[in-house]
C-alpha cells in the first residue's frame, strides 16, 4: 500500500500539468519581482530586488528540475507527454524576462555604485525609512522606502538628484522626522553641492 501510494503521488508531480503550472507560476514570479521595483529588509539588511527575483529564478529552476526528473522516474508507468510549443514559448519568455530584469538591477546597482542605507529612528507600526544611493558621472541621485512590519516595500516613495554625485544620506546632510501616522525626509546637499530636484519626501507604510 505504502509504494502504491508513493507511485501515485509521483504520477501526479509528473503530469505534465502539473509541471507546466508549477514552471509557469514560478517563472511568472521571478519576472514580476524583477520588474517590480520591491525592496526587502531582513534583520536590518537590505535585499534588493534583484537579489530576491535572482533566487526566485534559481528556485523555478531548481523546483522544474525536480518535477521533470520525477517525470523520468515514472516513465515506465505512464510515458511522459510532450508540452505544446506555445506553452515552451511562454515558458521562455518568462525566463528571458526574469533573467533580464535580474541582470538589469544588477548592473544597474554596480554601475551607479548603490549603497542602502536602513534610517533611524522607525516610525509608527515599526515603519522604516530606506533609502538608495547612486553616483553617475557627476550627479547624485537618491530614492527613499517605505519598509512595513512584512519587511517589504514595493515601490519608492520618492526620490531626489543631487550635484556632483553628492550623497546626503552617506553625508548625514538628512533630518528624518516621524508623525502620528508618517513621516518626513529631508534631505540636504551643499554650497557647491546642492540638491537640484526633490529633497523632501513623505515616508508611509500606510498601503
Amino acid at each position: 500500500m505504502p509504494d502504491t501510494a508513493r507511485t501515485q503521488r509521483d504520477l501526479r508531480l509528473s503530469s505534465p500539468a502539473v509541471r507546466t503550472a508549477a514552471g509557469i507560476a514560478s517563472l511568472a514570479l521571478a519576472a514580476a519581482v524583477s520588474w517590480s521595483g520591491l525592496l526587502l529588509v531582513v534583520r536590518g539588511r537590505v535585499i534588493p530586488g534583484w537579489e530576491v527575483s535572482g533566487a526566485l529564478l534559481v528556485l523555478a529552476l531548481v523546483v522544474r528540475r525536480a518535477l521533470l526528473k520525477a517525470a523520468r522516474d515514472t516513465e515506465t508507468v505512464r510515458p511522459a507527454r510532450k508540452r505544446v510549443t506555445p506553452v515552451r514559448l511562454g515558458e521562455g519568455l518568462l525566463l528571458g524576462a526574469a533573467v533580464l530584469g535580474t541582470a538589469w538591477g544588477a548592473g544597474d546597482d554596480l554601475i551607479s555604485d548603490a549603497r542602502y542605507h536602513v534610517l533611524s529612528p522607525t516610525g509608527p507600526g515599526g515603519c522604516t525609512a530606506v533609502v538608495r544611493e547612486t553616483s553617475f558621472l557627476v550627479v547624485g541621485n537618491g530614492e527613499a522606502y517605505a519598509v512595513g512590519h512584512t519587511g517589504l516595500a514595493l515601490g519608492e516613495s520618492g526620490s531626489w538628484t543631487v550635484d556632483d554625485g553628492y550623497r546626503p544620506v552617506a553625508a548625514g546632510t538628512y533630518a528624518l522626522r516621524w508623525g502620528r501616522d508618517a513621516g518626513v525626509l529631508r534631505v540636504s546637499g551643499t554650497n557647491t553641492d546642492p540638491v537640484v530636484r526633490g529633497g523632501l519626501t513623505d515616508v508611509s507604510c500606510d498601503w
